[in-house]
Formats: structure tokens, C-alpha cells, sequence
């Protein structure tokens, strides 16, 4: 998987399962301490949109702010979870925005998906929410921005992920060549993941399912994002959490957390 980040995937005790990418775990611990100690922000108001994934990345931020030191306060703010329907609006987040504002928080980090973030975006931003706001590959795509009324209520939002913007221009033209838009998140990841298993087919005397974990238990192969080389349990071994930045309507990748 190029994107699969839930810690549990690696935990359950498969022999078959290999992941290009850190998971929660890390992005997590490494999202509050981007708040708490790289920004200097002191109380951090966790939420999540009650999905599996935005609420176990939530959790692991939250356990890792409170340990930083920094006071934490943590809600779930459910609407139109994982972005499934398409007909919420932001004044259903207008209760959950007001919180936010009286948690007097300094720091706002919401675990989950872009839609639903998107109209969260717009209700704080009528409640007044003045703090530092955050959150995470579920959200980090310009359909953010797409989703956010007032559009402007997105920018200064900050996103991580445990994946880089591409800077290879022969990958982003090839990829826009065949797909007819341009590389987003998780397509480097996607394209290494492809290629390590080729790169395993091609290493072994003969292609079985076995022969293919096997290979991919010892492989090492290069990239264009990272050298893919796999713990026992399939996480990816090295992590890099990137952080990103709304900037005037644009998606701008600032560099490692």
C-alpha cells in the first residue's frame, strides 16, 4: 500500500502486508510536536470526524501534546463523515466551531477527511477561531480548499503527510501524460509501491505468492521517493513526516516536520 497508514495494519500478525509510507504512529507524535515544540503552542483542541482513521490519528496526536506538555482538550465532530455524501454544510459545525473559540485554545488539530474539515473550516471561521489550525493527509489535497467557504478561511491551515510533493518533472509529465491530471498526494508512493513489486517479480526464479513476500521481506529498492526497505512487520523502515501550508489558495509544501 502506498497510503494505508493505521497503526493495526501492521499489527495483526500477517506475513504479507508491506506499507511505503509511516504510519500514525509517526505522524502523530510528529504532528504535536511540530504544535507544541516547533511552534511554541501551549493548549492544543484535538478533534476528529469519527472515522477510523481520523479519530486513531487524532488519539496519537493527542497522547503525544498532553506528553509534550501542552494542555489538550479533545472532541469529535462528526458530520458528513469520510466526505460520503456531499450535502453538508458548515452550520452544522456551527455548535462544534463555538467550543473550539471557548476552548481558547491555541492550537486547533483535526483528524479526518478534506470535505468534512473543508465546512469545519468555514464555521470557525465564523466563530472567530483565531488560533493555529492543522491537519492531515486526509485533508491535504486543493479539493480542501474547493470545499471551504469562504475559500480564505482555508489559507494559513497547516497539513502533514507522510509523503513529499513530487519534484520530479519527468514523473509529474509522464504522469499527467497518462492520467490527464496532475500528480497528487500519495502518486510518487503509489508509483514506488508498483515498482518494488515488479522489481520483486523480477528477483525471484519464480513468481508465486510466496516467493513475492519473500522477496519483499529482504528487498531494498530505490525510488523516486525513498529507498523501500521493510520492517518484519511491513512498515516501511525510515519515516519523514512533511508538513504543508495553505498559502493564497495553494497547497504549499514546506519541508520535514
Amino acid at each position: 500500500t502506498p497510503s494505508a497508514t493505521r497503526v493495526t495494519l501492521a499489527t495483526s500478525g500477517w506475513n504479507n502486508f508491506f506499507r511505503a509510507v509511516a504510519d500514525d504512529g509517526v505522524q502523530g507524535p510528529a504532528d504535536a510536536n511540530y504544535l507544541v515544540k516547533t511552534k511554541g503552542l501551549k493548549s492544543v483542541y484535538v478533534v476528529n470526524d469519527g472515522s477510523s482513521y481520523g479519530s486513531a490519528l487524532a488519539a496519537a496526536v493527542a497522547t503525544a501534546a498532553t506528553a509534550d506538555g501542552a494542555t489538550v482538550t479533545t472532541a469529535t465532530v462528526s458530520g458528513t463523515a469520510q466526505c460520503s455524501d456531499g450535502t453538508g454544510s458548515a452550520t452544522e459545525y456551527s455548535g462544534a466551531a463555538t467550543q473550539a473559540v471557548a476552548s481558547h485554545a491555541s492550537a486547533l488539530f483535526y483528524g479526518g477527511y478534506y470535505c468534512d474539515f473543508g465546512l469545519f473550516l468555514g464555521a470557525l471561521s465564523s466563530a472567530g477561531y483565531t488560533g493555529t489550525i492543522m491537519s492531515d493527509d486526509g485533508s491535504d489535497s486543493p479539493a480542501l480548499i474547493q470545499g471551504t467557504t469562504p475559500a480564505s478561511a482555508a489559507n494559513n491551515v497547516l497539513l502533514s503527510c507522510a509523503c513529499a510533493a513530487s519534484t520530479n518533472t519527468k514523473f509529474n509529465r509522464a504522469f499527467k501524460s497518462l492520467s490527464n491530471f496532475s500528480e497528487s498526494t500519495y502518486s510518487p508512493e503509489a508509483y514506488d509501491a508498483t515498482n518494488v513489486i515488479i522489481a520483486a517479480m523480477k528477483a525471484v526464479k519464480k513468481i508465486t505468492r510466496a516467493s513475492i513476500v519473500a522477496e519483499l521481506h529482504k528487498i531494498s529498492y530505490k525510488g523516486i521517493t525513498k529507498t523501500l526497505k521493510f520492517q518484519k512487520n511491513g512498515n516501511i523502515s525510515g519515516s519523514a513526516i512533511y508538513v504543508s501550508e495553505v498559502k493564497s489558495g495553494k497547497v504549499v509544501q514546506l519541508g520535514l516536520e
